[in-house]
């Protein structure tokens, strides 16, 4: 046979394989990624230097005034961390974070595998409310929500007193206990929906065929959801639980609205609250400042292990 002569032949070169050319990086998306990383560098990097050098300065009422700032380094996270209303704070805000988001979380899922089980209308029904309670501005939700548990008129407890509790002028922001489970079912009320959307987005992407399958080798509801379903979105329940655990620990209007309407301060600030009482309240900015670097630190202690897993599961 006639040996083929084209161009396209392979050439073998007489001292070995020639050496492979390293594929260029491409410049451009990290050009077009400049404008938006300086505008977060000047927006987020400017405050944060800020409340970091405010916190080691003393920086009160008569700072704001034009009398220069003193430089006392790390005595304000001394005195602010030997104070146990500190640590007491920084508990109750760590457990209702992550109960929150929990309960956050369940629901939402509980919610979504609704929204994907039910039919057209039903679903239409479903998002439209949600859309409604999540687009809701927060003054005006909370307004709602307090006069729902107002001791005196109501609703919920004309209701309770209706199935027989007697829970006439029953104040549910007078005790701590209470306050949260309020604030708890206030929070949860605003953050399902994300929830919800999110992990519905992420259902839609499951194929059909596939839970058609194990449904037909035997597969319960229940198997097909924690062994296809939860894996299959389990990188977006990742994010929305890493996003709602820093929105939680970081709740401020619904709990400072709360306690406008009666609630004792002392026992139920959390980071937030208090953050807002030390500087505004007090005019102790620096003590102030010292405790936001704490809770930026704090978040970043909390999301570390959430930001690590989906790296690693990115890679």
């Amino acid at each position: 046979m006639t040996a083929l002569s084209s161009p396209a032949r392979t050439q073998v070169a007489p001292d070995g394989p020639v050496p492979l050319r390293r594929r260029r990086t491409p410049v451009a998306p990290y050009l077009l990624l400049v404008p938006a990383v300086v505008v977060l560098l000047v927006a987020l990097g400017y405050p944060v230097v800020w409340q970091f050098v405010t916190s080691m300065q003393k920086f009160g009422l008569a700072q704001q005034f034009g009398k220069p700032p003193e430089f006392v380094g790390l005595a304000n996270y001394a005195q602010l961390f030997s104070d146990p209303q500190t640590w007491a704070v920084v508990g109750r805000s760590i457990a209702f974070c992550l109960v929150n988001a929990a309960i956050t979380v369940v629901i939402g899922v509980l919610v979504a595998l609704l929204m994907n089980a039910v039919g057209t209308v039903t679903r239409l029904v479903l998002q439209v409310a949600m859309l409604l309670a999540w687009a809701m501005p927060v003054i005006a939700s909370m307004t709602v929500w307090i006069w729902l548990f107002d001791w005196h008129r109501g609703v919920i407890n004309w209701l309770l007193t209706q199935f027989g509790l007697d829970f006439t002028n029953h104040n549910w922001l007078e005790q701590p206990l209470s306050f949260y489970f309020v604030a708890t079912v206030v929070v949860v009320w605003m953050s399902v929906p994300f929830v919800a959307f999110s992990v519905y987005a992420g259902l839609t992407q499951i194929s059909d065929e596939v839970l058609e399958a194990a449904q037909i080798d035997g597969a319960t509801a229940r198997q097909r959801f924690f062994a296809i379903i939860l894996p299959m979105i389990r990188p977006v329940l990742m994010i929305v639980t890493l996003l709602q655990v820093i929105w939680d620990l970081r709740v401020f209007a619904q709990i400072r609205m709360l306690q406008d309407a009666g609630a004792p301060l002392a026992e139920t600030d959390l980071l937030g609250t208090y953050i807002y009482r030390l500087g505004v309240g007090a005019s102790d900015f620096a003590m102030a400042s010292a405790l936001s670097v704490f809770v930026l630190v704090l978040t970043v202690a909390l999301s570390f292990f959430y930001v690590l897993h989906l790296m690693k599961e990115d890679s």
